[in-house]
């Protein structure tokens, strides 16, 4: 059988009420073949379907066999840099990323196991890359930065410094949060809640991007939720809530929202990769 049937397989024997007690070494080697198809790239969490960011659509098999290394997997003791913890799976090895010209720097770059990272990626300390999440070449995860379980991140994104990318796990989320190739992630921002970043856009620093914030596009005229389009530079502008006057507080009541324009030059220029550090 192909890995998406013996994963479906062994999810199907889960929901009945196969437990890690009882799972097999059959069992074990088809989630820990899963992690590996994960790391090397080979299968993904979600895949693009057509032109738009809209067109995302999540892989359910895929997710389901991340949910089977938590539900098949005993939580143990495990060692890295001298310290002891708990958890039910090994952090990564990352061997394979030297021969890719992928750098993670030290004392804190955290991959965990069934994440992929591609060719020429820069990881700063402290970072944490979860499981599932797809890191596409040339992208840059600054410090103290968090890519989510399942998370889809194109060629040459920039991750400023202290960026959230939210997963699928907890909560559970119905698609991962995608960010397309281009794109350049303000420090301080938070996407989450499965919201889509479309290719070559530019993101303010402290912009929270979620669903349940509107997104004004001043390019199409339009409010739209759950993604950003495309060559879009966004900001975080107040607007005015539903709340409006309470017996509780004086003057109005106002809501986050994301005002989304054109890309200037100028703007692309301020944020260009700089190659030198990937020589």
């Amino acid at each position: 059988m192909s890995l998406e049937a013996d994963v479906s397989d062994l999810w199907n024997r889960y929901q009945d009420g196969l437990t890690a007690a009882d799972a097999t070494d059959a069992d074990a080697a088809v989630i820990d073949e899963f992690l590996a198809a994960l790391e090397a790239g080979e299968v993904r969490a979600a895949e693009k379907t057509g032109d738009d960011v809209t067109s995302w659509e999540a892989n359910e098999w895929v997710k389901r066999g991340i949910l089977l290394n938590f539900g098949l997997r005993e939580t143990e003791a495990r060692e890295y840099g001298g310290v002891t913890y708990h958890d039910v799976l090994p952090l990564r090895d990352t061997a394979d990323l030297g021969e890719r010209g992928t750098r993670n720097t030290p004392d804190g770059t955290t991959i965990r196991r069934g994440a992929y990272l591609g060719s020429d990626c820069i990881m700063m300390s402290p970072s944490f890359v979860n499981m599932g999440a797809y890191v596409g070449d040339g992208t840059l995860v600054d410090s103290c930065d968090t890519v989510g379980s399942c998370a889809q991140l194109g060629e040459s994104v920039k991750l400023g410094a202290n960026t959230l990318i939210g997963g699928v796990l907890e909560p559970v989320e119905d698609a991962p949060v995608v960010i397309e190739d281009g794109v350049s992630l303000g420090a301080g921002c938070r996407v989450t809640s499965g919201f889509r970043v479309g290719e070559n856009s530019i993101v303010g620093e402290n912009t929270l991007l979620t669903p349940r914030i509107p997104v004004y596009d001043l390019v199409e005229e339009e409010v739209i939720y759950g993604h950003l389009p495309a060559d879009r530079r966004a900001f975080t502008r107040m607007v005015e809530s539903s709340v409006g006057d309470h017996d509780l507080f004086e003057g109005g009541a106002y809501k986050p929202a994301v005002v989304a324009t054109h890309v200037e030059e100028e703007t692309l220029e301020a944020t260009r990769r700089e190659d030198a550090l990937r020589e």
